[in-house]
């Protein structure tokens, strides 16, 4: 009996796991440009809240990565403007548009050192292309691997508008 409940534990798990990756590797539609938001951490709370009322934070560096996944068609990054929590414009990183050729990537840095953002900032980004074509992959990895510790996570932008 219980061997057979291991077994049935076993698929379901499995088929669980099975549908997840599988929903991951879906094909996204073809577009030919979006908004897109990415969340950003400039540092991250953590601990419990001290005497001051406040809890502790790290700060954090954040690379964002805009990846062309087509292999046929370049895009071209239009803006990529950076808000704090409050939705305060802190600027725009670039300061023309950006063309990604087919398989190449977009690079922007926020250093560990610049606190301006909080643990609210984003960036929104606009990209288009001449023809439809497999929309980036946006990413941030954001990490702190200062004074024996390593905080290390990533984030992914959404669309918000064709």
């Amino acid at each position: 009996m219980m061997r057979r409940l291991l077994r049935v534990l076993s698929l379901v798990l499995g088929l669980s796991v099975l549908s997840t990756v599988g929903q991951a590797q879906e094909a996204r539609p073809l577009s030919r440009g979006q908004t897109l938001y990415l969340p950003i951490y400039s540092h991250m709370l953590y601990g419990n809240i001290g005497k001051s009322g406040k809890a502790s934070y790290i700060l954090l560096s954040a690379l964002v990565s805009v990846r062309n996944v087509d292999p046929r068609r370049a895009l071209r990054v239009q803006t990529a403007r950076y808000y704090d929590t409050a939705g305060k414009l802190l600027g725009e990183r670039l300061t023309q548009p950006v063309v990604i050729p087919p398989l190449g990537t977009l690079e922007l840095f926020v250093e560990l050192n610049d606190a301006s953002g909080g643990s609210g900032a984003n960036f929104v980004l606009r990209w288009d292309a001449d023809q439809a074509m497999n929309p980036p992959l946006v990413e941030a990895l954001h990490a702190n691997l200062d004074g024996g510790k390593a905080v290390v996570f990533t984030s992914q932008a959404v669309p918000v508008a064709e």
